[in-house]
């Protein structure tokens, strides 16, 4: 029988696969244009978070430790903060697809796995939100 971290890490492994089959291209992980270093910083930080977040979570139990943590009065103003900030990142997805669908079906993700999700997001569609910025 699979753990709760581990029945977590395994939805992770398949929203990542089916946000990558869904919004697969032949750049997806390559950026021909414009400011295409920002397109590998975001997908090595990606990894290198994820591998430390399966880390983390091998060496602590991710339930108990919010427990802890929202008994301080910093640990609940921080959690308050990565969700306002993650409700920002959805908002730049709505923005981004103009679709409200798009942004709920990213939402439990986002609000499961917190910034993972986000650079998932940001990562596939790097290209798209670096024009939105720079036309």
């Amino acid at each position: 029988m699979l753990s709760r971290k581990n029945l977590l890490w395994l939805a992770f492994a398949v929203f990542v696969a089916v946000a990558l089959y869904l919004n697969w291209h032949e750049n997806i992980f390559l950026s021909p244009g414009p400011y295409a270093a920002g397109k590998y910083i975001v997908w090595v930080i990606f990894a290198g978070f994820s591998a430390y977040s399966f880390y983390c979570s091998s060496r602590e139990n991710l339930f108990k430790s919010f427990g802890k943590i929202a008994e301080l009065h910093w640990g609940r103003q921080v959690g308050i903060d990565l969700y306002l900030g993650l409700s920002l990142a959805l908002f730049i997805v709505y923005l981004n697809e103009g679709s409200a669908l798009v942004m709920l079906l990213w939402l439990i993700p986002v609000f499961a796995f917190g910034n993972l999700a986000t650079l998932l997001y940001f990562a596939i569609h790097y290209e798209a939100i670096v024009a939105r910025f720079i036309s």
